[in-house]
């Protein structure tokens, strides 16, 4: 069976996240002040064949850990979804 994994990486929240600090400062110079803790992170779409959906999960969740995420820095969730 295919499925599709959607993956989502972000720095974690202790670590000092320059990009998302310069990006609220450039909404905050477009006077968006409302707009606080602004974090960037990775969006990751992959493909997986897998016999079954536990299968699947394993799989990602080693691609994320192994790979796609440094654990030391990042943190990572996703979701999978049947084609």
């Amino acid at each position: 069976m295919k499925y599709i994994a959607e993956i989502n990486i972000m720095t974690r929240s202790e670590i000092l996240d320059p990009q998302g600090k310069a990006v609220k400062l450039g909404l905050h110079n477009l006077h968006m002040d409302s707009i606080d803790n602004v974090r960037i992170g990775k969006h990751i779409r992959l493909n997986v064949d897998a016999a079954t959906e536990e299968e699947a999960r394993a799989t990602v969740d080693a691609a994320c850990r192994q790979l796609l995420a440094n654990l030391i820095m990042e943190e990572y969730s996703f979701d999978l979804h049947a084609v």
